[in-house]
């Protein structure tokens, strides 16, 4: 209540009371529930803040709980299992577009050299592709990785990789080495947030970290993380919406099973009598063999004489886990759903599947799965143009006209490890029914199958050619064509004669001769006269 309506109550509380109605209802039609503080929300407090300001005093801690899970949670690794055969599997091949096949023939051979541990990592002990699987990884639990070009004397060209943790971008770095940026989580960014430099602390070999950080110039750095807000200068753990919920399967997995060992060792109690009158060792006692049960076990079929006056007890303890598997499996399912893919991808449980449902997961999940690829292809695609101006500079690539055409050089497509076949034969035929109809081309799905459509047809060329100097037909079972259709265009009439029409003509001529003289030999004069 303002100063206007205190006096608007005192001298008329009913006004000042009808104001107050009128307020309190528009403050109802102008409310969300989600915003309001009510008795549901009363303990929900927010803050408005930037995206570096609310992630700084988190990050940490979150990241190390998110490694901590992925240390010792099945449920945790079958996430990142996933992502990481889906984003990167087997790898990619290089399709080099430069224009010219010798060109692109030296380029594609190139690489392949390159890619070995030996030519591409700095430490020597990973390959390309290793090296992409670590990166999709540690972006999935640490929520990103720094990828630094280094240039090296040694290797195959003067150019490797090197990795960094996002642990050792140096946060109490201050002092910006050029005089007008800022440095924020041991990122240097100029006036409008752009990277410039980032600042690394240099770590020995027992981990401890060396006083003076490295500055590395950002365009020699790949940071691979997902930016969610445009505030965002740094990584944040893609786990960190679901870490919370693993842990709690995790524990109550622990706590199932804890339970479940305690009743299983737990079988009888041998409840005994105790005397009823006098008091002593003898007062009470039941003459006759006194039997120890201490350290006996229950064995099947067993029968065992009890002292007199003992009762066994079943223990039967209450409250069994019956629906643990329930639990855990909706706890699974919300895992899923909050990385964005199904179920089947995590829990590998595809009893309650079928084709077409499966189909229909598989699909969902390929476009979570088509972000990380897009963001993993950015990162290659920096990678390999570095490579290609290296490859020129070391003289392996002979190109005058390079600097002048350096784009035509970097033309370049990313060819996937093909995918395994739910049902072979509907996706076969699918693929046949899409190229008939126009809606693919062979190029296409040669793609889709993780291979290069030129190799592919000079492969069935070699093969068809083989097979028919050997005189075996495959065109029906390449094509579905015979080898009379198949190599139609190769024919001639030599080849062939029962086919030519001087054939047909010898054989009406023929017909007509034996009709007449009834002798071969007349045909055949006949038959060479009306050719000539």
């Amino acid at each position: 209540m303002n100063w206007l309506d205190g006096i608007i109550g005192f001298i008329s509380p009913e006004w000042g009371a009808r104001r107050e109605a009128w307020r309190q209802s528009l403050t109802e039609m102008r409310n969300y529930d989600a915003g309001n503080y009510d008795r549901g929300n009363a303990n929900w407090r927010v803050l408005n803040q930037s995206a570096e300001f609310t992630d700084r005093y988190s990050r940490d801690n979150v990241r190390a709980r998110a490694r901590d899970l992925e240390r010792n949670s099945d449920m945790m690794n079958s996430v990142i299992g996933a992502y990481k055969r889906n984003v990167i599997g087997g790898g990619y091949a290089l399709q080099a577009k430069t224009g010219s096949d010798k060109t692109n023939e030296i380029i594609q051979t190139a690489w392949k050299k390159w890619c070995k541990k030996q030519n591409c990592d700095v430490t020597g002990t990973q390959s390309f592709t290793q090296m992409m699987r670590m990166c999709v990884k540690r972006k999935k639990v640490d929520g990103g990785i720094l990828i630094v070009k280094r240039y090296t004397k040694d290797g195959y060209l003067p150019f490797k990789l090197q990795t960094f943790e996002v642990d050792e971008l140096d946060n109490s770095q201050m002092l910006p080495k050029k005089k007008g940026n800022k440095v924020v989580g041991g990122i240097e960014m100029n006036e409008y947030n752009k990277p410039m430099g980032y600042w690394i602390r240099q770590y020995s070999v027992d981990g401890m970290a060396l006083s003076n950080p490295v500055y590395v110039d950002a365009k020699d750095v790949i940071f691979l993380y997902t930016k969610h807000r445009p505030s965002q200068v740094r990584e944040m753990s893609d786990m960190s919406p679901t870490i919370t919920r693993i842990r709690d399967a995790n524990e109550f997995m622990i706590a199932v099973s804890v339970k479940e060992r305690i009743a299983a060792c737990l079988s009888v109690f041998i409840k005994k009598q105790l005397p009823t009158t006098g008091i002593g060792r003898q007062n009470g006692s039941v003459p006759g063999p006194h039997q120890d049960y201490q350290g006996k076990s229950i064995a099947p079929g067993m029968i065992k004489e009890l002292n007199a006056g003992d009762e066994i007890q079943v223990v039967n303890p209450t409250g069994q886990a019956t629906d643990a598997a329930s639990y855990i499996k909706l706890q699974q399912r919300l895992v899923g759903a909050g990385q964005g893919i199904s179920y089947e991808a995590t829990s590998r449980d595809m009893s309650e599947s079928n084709y077409s449902s499966t189909r229909q997961g598989i699909i969902e999940d390929d476009m979570t799965y088509a972000e990380e690829k897009e963001m993993l292809m950015e990162v290659m695609d920096e990678i390999y143009e570095t490579f290609i101006i290296s490859l020129w500079l070391a003289g392996e690539l002979a190109a005058n006209d390079f600097w002048d055409n350096k784009d035509k050089y970097f033309e370049h497509a990313w060819i996937t490890a093909p995918k395994k076949w739910i049902d072979p034969q509907k996706e076969a035929n699918a693929n046949k029914i899409a190229l008939n109809t126009g809606q693919k081309t062979f190029k296409q799905i040669a793609a889709e199958q993780g291979r290069d459509w030129k190799e592919q047809i000079d492969e069935m060329v070699e093969v068809l050619e083989y097979a028919k100097d050997k005189g075996i037909d495959l065109g029906g079972v390449i094509f579905d064509q015979t080898a009379a259709e198949l190599y139609e265009d190769e024919e001639t009439p030599a080849d062939n004669p029962q086919q030519t029409d001087g054939n047909q003509t010898g054989e009406e001529t023929g017909q007509e001769s034996e009709e007449g003289d009834g002798t071969e030999e007349e045909g055949e004069t006949d038959d060479q006269g009306t050719d000539s």
